[in-house]
Formats: C-alpha cells, sequence, structure tokens
C-alpha cells in the first residue's frame, strides 16, 4: 500500500470526525463561547464531523494515489479553512490554540503528503 503517511493522517482525522460527531459540544467548549453561540458551534462541529469522515474516507480506503493526493490536498485546505474561520470569533488567548490546532494539523497533513510523494516518486 502506498501513501502511509497520508492514510494514517487520514486514519487519525476521521477520529476526530467520529469524535466531533458523538461531542459536538467539544468545539463550543475549546471556543469558550457564549451560551447563545453554542448551538450554532455544535451544529459546525458536526458539519467537521460529517466532512472529516468523508474526506478521510478517501484517503484511507482508495486505491489510487491521486485520490489518496486529492483527499490530503481538501484535508489541508479544510485545516486552513477552520483556521481562519475559528480564528476570526475568538480572544487572543483562544485564537492561539486555535490556529495551533489547525495550522499544526495542517503542517502535519502536509509533511506526510510531502513525504509520500517523494517516495512514490523513487
Amino acid at each position: 500500500m502506498t501513501y502511509r503517511l497520508s492514510r494514517l493522517m487520514s486514519a487519525a482525522t476521521a477520529s476526530y470526525g467520529a469524535f466531533a460527531l458523538a461531542r459536538p459540544g467539544h468545539l463550543p467548549d475549546a471556543l469558550q463561547a457564549d451560551k447563545e453561540d453554542r448551538p450554532g458551534l455544535e451544529l459546525l462541529a458536526e458539519t467537521y464531523g460529517v466532512r472529516d469522515l468523508a474526506i478521510s474516507s478517501l484517503g484511507m480506503f482508495a486505491r489510487s494515489e491521486r485520490t489518496v493526493r486529492a483527499a490530503m490536498i481538501l484535508r489541508i485546505a479544510m485545516d486552513l479553512g477552520d483556521a481562519a474561520l475559528l480564528s476570526t470569533k475568538t480572544d487572543d488567548e483562544v485564537r492561539q490554540k486555535v490556529l495551533a490546532v489547525t495550522l499544526g494539523w495542517a503542517g502535519l497533513n502536509t509533511l506526510a503528503l510531502v513525504i509520500d510523494s517523494a517516495r512514490a516518486r523513487r
């Protein structure tokens, strides 16, 4: 099986997707959201769960390297979008945590994709 690191990162992301669906309250808790914002953020967490499970399924189970690469590029783009979206609605302390998680995850996915792509070219 090729693209092992990318598939591993996809499995890790899928586990977050399942967690987000099972405990959508984690997102407003992490963002220290006001009570009136909780329902919308819980819905956003559920949306993240569905999105992450769908994209990660492609990354884990696709036979084609192109499909795995596409799933990883989508995943990275989604992480960057999450960073942009969530960091604009938080105070400085929470913003730093949001950016650390989202940009850190984007970085790990990018690293896995770069390593796997280099190995595939050999």
